[in-house]
């Protein structure tokens, strides 16, 4: 998710389309939330296991 975002705000900066760039922003900041969460320890979705 944290990949997903940072392409779309990239494209959302170099051709200047707004969208883009507010949703590449709004992934970043909910993959890097999923990603603290995950690393302490918290299940995500109900999972404490990926497999």
């Amino acid at each position: 998710m944290l990949v997903l975002g940072l392409i779309l705000l990239l494209i959302g900066i170099f051709a200047h389309i707004s969208i883009l760039y507010t949703i590449g922003i709004i992934l970043i900041i909910v993959g890097a939330v999923f990603w603290i969460l995950g690393s302490v320890g918290r299940p995500i979705g109900g999972r404490k296991y990926w497999y």
